[in-house]
């Protein structure tokens, strides 16, 4: 009889698979210059900690995420059996998703905006995130160990608990998560990419915000721009050629 893994396995360690699977594709298709939003110059010049430290805080941010996990599927799931059988309709599936989207993105927008206006949140805990002035794929969740349990960690347990989805849901929600938030910190701009049509809140909208001129400014992630918009924290951008034949994400003014 073969071992079978329950959706509680899946649903901690699939998210991690993903957020390194697809920034490996980020990081193969880095070399097309002509859809890069900075160079590679620039990347290397203006960031201020080597990609082993990104890659070495990430790991410790994903233990982290897998602790917690464990623990709150430990706590809220039923017995797998009932689990598996009672796995919402199509339309719940969609109702659940809506909703631990904007859950998500309400926790993220305040809490992160709440980092940037007080000062020393700001210098001792956000800043890290913000070493990388110049995003890459698997940059994404490089975060002071603070900020990511605060931000991402009891954010998504919020999100799964409001909303009520199964652990199965889960595995596919944060999935999708991951692959959105690795998106928006990828530095390209690939066409016809499926999330820019979908998203506003995309790779050159966060891009605006990790520069100088953009840090009170887009501040929603992972997926909608409704908390800028409302509050007077959205700052719209067009995307001109660099002389170099990549792209630049510049502010305009509505």
């Amino acid at each position: 009889m073969g071992y079978k893994i329950s959706d509680e396995m899946l649903g901690t360690f699939v998210p991690v698979l993903v957020y390194w699977l697809y920034s490996g594709i980020y990081v193969l298709l880095g070399s097309l210059e002509k859809y890069r939003l900075h160079s590679r110059k620039e990347e290397e010049a203006k960031n201020l900690v080597s990609k082993g430290t990104v890659v070495k805080g990430v790991l410790i941010q994903q233990a982290f995420q897998i602790v917690v996990a464990i623990i709150l599927f430990k706590v809220v799931s039923k017995d797998e059996e009932i689990n598996r059988a009672s796995q919402p309709s199509l339309l719940l599936l969609v109702i659940q998703f809506v909703l631990a989207m904007f859950v998500l993105d309400t926790w993220q927008y305040f809490i992160h905006r709440y980092m940037h206006t007080n000062k020393f949140l700001y210098r001792h805990i956000h800043s890290k995130h913000h070493s990388l002035v110049v995003p890459f794929a698997y940059g994404a969740l490089y975060n002071h160990p603070l900020e990511g349990l605060l931000l991402d960690t009891v954010g998504g347990a919020l999100s799964f608990l409001i909303s009520g989805m199964t652990p199965r849901t889960a595995i596919f929600f944060f999935s999708f998560a991951t692959i959105k938030t690795v998106d928006d910190h990828c530095g390209l701009w690939l066409p016809g990419n499926p999330l820019h049509v979908f998203f506003n809140n995309n790779s050159a909208y966060h891009d605006v915000h990790h520069q100088l001129y953009g840090g009170k400014y887009n501040f929603s992630q992972p997926f909608f721009v409704v908390w800028d918009r409302i509050l007077g924290t959205y700052m719209p951008y067009s995307l001109k050629k660099r002389k170099n034949g990549s792209l630049e994400a510049r502010p305009v003014k509505e």
